[in-house]
């Protein structure tokens, strides 16, 4: 079976309900994920935006959210998982904001995608402090044995 990723408040292609956003309480969505492959040592979970700042003329890949090391008996994140409430030995690393934790959609303009990036790995990666993204997926690279994604829209009110 493939790996998979949902979630409960939206669906593939779907929209992120404002509750998740700047817009709403700014919190995590729910996440569930199946069909760990076997061999599976860690599990990475990438939540980023490629059409930052306007998706009309992206510039850049914002972050909203780096976590490694997730055990793989590990199916799924509960909505708002604060810091204390993740897996044990889940390690996060350094969003857009330059800060650990979950930040939610808050595009300037137009409608965004949000890619939530599911990696299954065949290490535990050793302890690479509050990583970038560019750190976390270098030291990803050639132990990446499964991925899922989910992607949803947001595009803040008027």
């Amino acid at each position: 079976m493939a790996m998979m990723l949902t979630s409960t408040v939206f669906f593939q292609g779907g929209s992120i309900p404002q509750r998740y956003t700047c817009e709403g309480q700014d919190i995590s969505p729910p996440l569930t994920w199946i069909g760990v492959p076997a061999g599976t040592r860690s599990l990475v979970l990438i939540v980023d935006d490629p059409d930052a700042p306007d998706p009309s003329a992206p510039k850049m890949t914002w972050v909203h959210w780096l976590l490694y090391n997730i055990p793989p008996g590990a199916d799924g994140l509960p909505e708002g998982v604060p810091a204390k409430g993740l897996p044990q030995g889940t390690r996060q690393g350094l969003n857009g904001w330059q800060r650990s934790g979950y930040g939610g959609p808050c595009p300037p303009i137009g409608r965004h995608r949000y890619f939530h990036k599911l990696y299954a790995l065949d290490t535990v990666l050793p302890d690479l402090g509050s990583p970038t993204k560019a750190v976390l997926e270098k030291a990803m690279r050639g132990h990446i044995i499964g991925q899922a994604e989910l992607m949803g829209l947001y595009q803040r009110g008027r």
